[in-house]
């Protein structure tokens, strides 16, 4: 009984991340009518269409990179179709429903350790693609607000108008990062493991694809707004790179996430709000929620061959 539970658990935990998933996409969604979406995607060009899919495609496909360098790092070789499909999992589910140390982290656990990972190794891979998110978010933050120095949203509450005091801060945090990984070279050890910390040249690599990560993300909600008339795609990806450092360090009241509120506030007057929403509500259920739903579906015949074999 006890055994045959155990067996269970797999499918018990897709099942409960999907009904999390369910609950989270009819929160998000609750305030607006599906209907309004639809309508909104349906006036866009078929180019534009086809550009979106195709642009959150190959976001997905260039997440998995922080899996491929966490690979390198802990020095351990797996089949790459299976690190992309794990990979794919966690960020769709993690990034979409949150809990992402649950989430991401027991697909993970899940996946690599059928595949022989040990649980240490994982362990390490998990921290290294946390450790290389912070990094890569510092550092191309850091140059973007440098460069273009945006004025700050009042309702974030900051000590600073312009984002370029930030762009300071960041790039020294990830300096000491850099000197740290340059001149620590005796490894933790854990056991009967040893733990390095990350070389410069890898992190260097987290950095360039946290660069490629977000640029097509924010080129998928520039695709979905009406802006190309209005603001140049280098001066949306600052607003959008400011939006999504807002999120991590501010809370904003009020029924729009922090995200959401950056990017209506920050983007010219001009532009009707309401098609700003609405291109943000399209951007959320095609870069999130559609590849969670594929993510879910994945998992569960995933959980299911697994139990056959």
């Amino acid at each position: 009984m006890v055994r045959r539970f155990i067996q269970c658990l797999p499918i018990l935990l897709a099942v409960s991340l999907l009904t999390l998933s369910i609950v989270t996409i009819t929160h998000e969604f609750k305030a607006h009518n599906p209907t309004e979406i639809l309508h909104y995607l349906s006036n866009l060009p078929t180019t534009r269409k086809i550009g979106v899919i195709a642009l959150t495609s190959l976001g997905y496909f260039i997440m998995t990179g922080y899996d491929f360098l966490g690979f390198h790092y802990i020095d351990k070789f797996l089949k790459p179709s299976k690190i992309i499909i794990t990979a794919f999992i966690s960020y769709a589910v993690g990034n979409t429903i949150g809990f992402t140390a649950f989430s991401g982290t027991a697909i993970r656990y899940r996946f690599y350790g059928s595949w022989g990972i040990s649980k240490l190794k994982i362990a390490q891979l998990i921290i290294f693609t946390h450790l290389t998110f912070w990094v890569g978010l510092l550092g191309v933050s850091g140059v973007v607000f440098l460069i273009d120095p945006l004025s700050l949203p009042n309702i974030l509450n900051l000590p600073f108008q312009s984002a370029h005091p930030i762009g300071f801060i960041f790039l020294i945090l990830v300096s000491v990062y850099f000197l740290i990984s340059f001149f620590r070279k005796r490894p933790l050890k854990i056991g009967s493991e040893f733990i390095n910390f990350p070389s410069p040249k890898i992190s260097l690599a987290s950095i360039g694809i946290a660069a490629m990560d977000w640029g097509v993300a924010s080129g998928v909600l520039y695709l979905l707004l009406p802006l190309s008339k209005i603001v140049s795609f280098p001066g949306f990806f600052g607003i959008y790179i400011l939006g999504l450092t807002a999120g991590l360090i501010s809370n904003v009241p009020g029924g729009l996430g922090v995200f959401e509120t950056v990017i209506l506030l920050s983007l010219p007057n001009t532009i009707s709000q309401a098609d700003i929403l609405g291109g943000l509500i399209a951007y959320r259920a095609i870069y999130y929620f559609l590849p969670l739903i594929v993510a879910i579906i994945l998992l569960i015949i995933k959980e299911i061959q697994q139990q056959r074999v």
